[in-house]
């Protein structure tokens, strides 16, 4: 807004009492201070209104005004509720500065002036921003990507003054504007996103960490041309984008609100380009898995992983080895609901989950091809080769590849308040392998050790290949009723004897079978005198007939351990 448009509200009581021919500067903000010095508080292009307590003798005016004009305020605006009259040093120091100057009746608040000010100024810049928005959107729906999401995110903080981040369902900054989100503090938002749709509400969803208020808008294509809405809220919420904005949009105008909303379908246009591009990846991985289940022979799989090898690896030299890494979404259900389609919502996460979580930008999964077959999602995962010191031999690098709980690590938090109540993810990784003659097998492996994360407690599992020639891999199959005999039978003695006499027998046996049966660092681990411990283990052995210096009572209680 202009100065000139200022005087023309009689209601903001204001008098100009220097700088008509300055009337048409622009004003971008409106600030409040009786500082002597501001200028930490000044960006330039504001309204300065002052109650003027700093002014305590006519030298005084000079340096403030001074420092007002370096700063490239637009205006002064004087309360007369203090002094009276200005005085004639300001008056003159503004003149000086040409700097304008205005007298604000002490009938008027300086809370009038400034929601006036924030109200006219907000509205210009939305309409401006709005005209950026549409002009973009049009860009993008008809001809080539204007810029990406970052250009739109530049925009809200320019011009709105909103610091804005797109955010991957499991908390990893696809853009943002300016500093990123520290990583735990946007897997946080993820969370609540996640957790505030799955109930139902509609977005914004608000919310305020450490002081900071956020508000965060779902992203969705619902524009010409977008895929059919999800009859079901589970099968698109652990893969839609969200837009972070710091701030609290529960007091935004209706203008402001849609504006926001605009920008979240410009940012899902971008999106389906880029799920698009992905087209031929997965389209790779989903021949080279047919052929693999199918049976085809290992020269045929071979020469289709050729073809994929330069698509996922491009510039690679040498055959990459591979790794196969299988995931499943799974909903509870009532008995003769319609099945949810969860195979695109898995191989969509999937391809979230295999990025690198340090790594930023919408294309950093451009190298992971992922297929999905049912409701099974199976990603064919390329590792490039490295030679090992003093060895021409190549092994794959970042010791042999990818492993299932490092996958994990960063998305367990925010995707468990997705899946909570009802939902369930579970995944397992394979070993790596360097020829087509392996993938069937690491297919199967990726799948069993997928199972045995399946038969473990929590919304959010995984299990690797090296977990399948343990005992781990035995004990998620044993009968539940089994399981409850086998250590009721063993542990409950010592557990009821715990409760009545505060033995710490269970905890005892727990450190003298990690420490191999060794008397001496198992005390030392238990700050014990040994023969504390002593008498410990031969009450244990007394109350369960078992004898611990024997190998099959020390794998029995091993056991039984594992399962309670």
């Amino acid at each position: 807004m202009r100065l000139r448009a200022l005087l023309e509200n009689d209601a903001l009581g204001l008098r100009l009492l220097g700088g008509d021919d300055e009337l048409d500067r622009t004003v971008r903000g409106v600030m409040t201070t009786d500082l002597k010095d501001p200028s930490r508080y000044l960006s330039g292009g504001e309204l300065v209104l002052t109650g003027l307590a700093w002014l305590r003798e006519p030298a005084d005016a000079e340096p403030f005004v001074r420092i007002l004009a370096s700063a490239g305020v637009a205006a002064l605006a004087a309360g007369e509720a203090e002094l009276g009259d200005i005085p004639d040093d300001l008056v003159q120091a503004c003149s000086r500065h040409r700097l304008p100057l205005f007298a604000v009746n002490e009938s008027v608040a300086f809370a009038t002036i400034t929601e006036h000010v924030v109200r006219q100024v907000s509205g210009e810049r939305a309409g401006d921003l709005a005209a950026v928005v549409d002009r973009h959107r049009r860009l993008m729906t008809s001809g080539p990507a204007g810029g990406g999401p970052e250009v739109v995110l530049d925009l809200l903080g320019s011009d709105l003054d909103l610091r804005a981040w797109v955010l991957s369902p499991t908390g990893r900054q696809i853009a943002g504007a300016g500093e990123p989100l520290e990583p735990g503090l946007a897997a946080t938002l993820a969370g609540e996103h996640l957790a505030a749709t799955r109930t139902g509400r509609r977005g914004p969803h608000r919310l305020s960490i450490g002081g900071t208020a956020y508000s965060l808008f779902p992203i969705r294509n619902t524009g010409r041309g977008a895929a059919p809405a999800a009859r079901d809220v589970r099968e698109t919420v652990l893969s839609d984008w969200l837009l972070a904005v710091e701030a609290d949009a529960g007091d935004w105008p209706a203008a402001r609100l849609d504006l926001l909303q605009g920008v979240t379908q410009l940012i899902a246009v971008e999106r389906d380009r880029r799920d698009a591009a992905r087209t031929v990846r997965r389209r790779l991985a989903q021949e080279v898995l047919e052929l693999v289940q199918t049976g085809a022979a290992p020269a045929e799989i071979a020469a289709r992983l050729r073809v994929a090898a330069p698509v996922l690896l491009p510039g690679l030299g040498t055959a990459p080895h591979w790794q196969v890494v299988v995931a499943r979404v799974e909903w509870d259900q009532d008995p003769g609901q319609t099945a949810l389609d969860t195979g695109p919502v898995a191989q969509s996460l999937l391809e979230e989950i295999l990025v690198d979580p340090a790594t930023s930008g919408a294309d950093s999964a451009d190298r992971i091809a992922v297929a999905h077959s049912g409701d099974e999602a199976i990603a064919l995962v390329p590792l490039a080769t490295a030679p090992l010191p003093d060895s021409e031999d190549d092994v794959p690098a970042a010791t042999l590849g990818l492993h299932a709980d490092a996958l994990l690590a960063s998305v367990r938090t925010p995707l468990s308040a997705g899946l909570d109540g009802d939902g369930r993810l579970t995944l397992g990784v394979s070993a790596a392998v360097h020829s087509a003659e392996g993938l069937r097998g690491a297919l199967e492996e990726a799948r069993h050790a997928r199972r045995v994360a399946a038969a473990r407690p929590g919304r959010v599992c995984a299990a690797g290949h090296h977990e399948l020639a343990s005992h781990v891999l035995l004990l998620p199959f044993v009968p539940d009723d089994v399981r409850r005999a086998f250590t009721a039978r063993l542990l409950d003695p010592l557990k009821d004897y715990d409760r009545r006499h505060r033995a710490e027998l269970i905890p005892t046996l727990e450190a003298f079978l990690d420490c191999d049966g060794s008397w001496t660092r198992c005390a030392t681990r238990l700050h014990l005198h040994v023969n504390t411990l002593r008498y410990r283990v031969g009450r244990i052995e007394q109350l369960t007939g078992r004898d611990l210096s024997r190998l099959e009572d020390k794998l029995d209680f091993f056991l039984a351990l594992r399962m309670s």
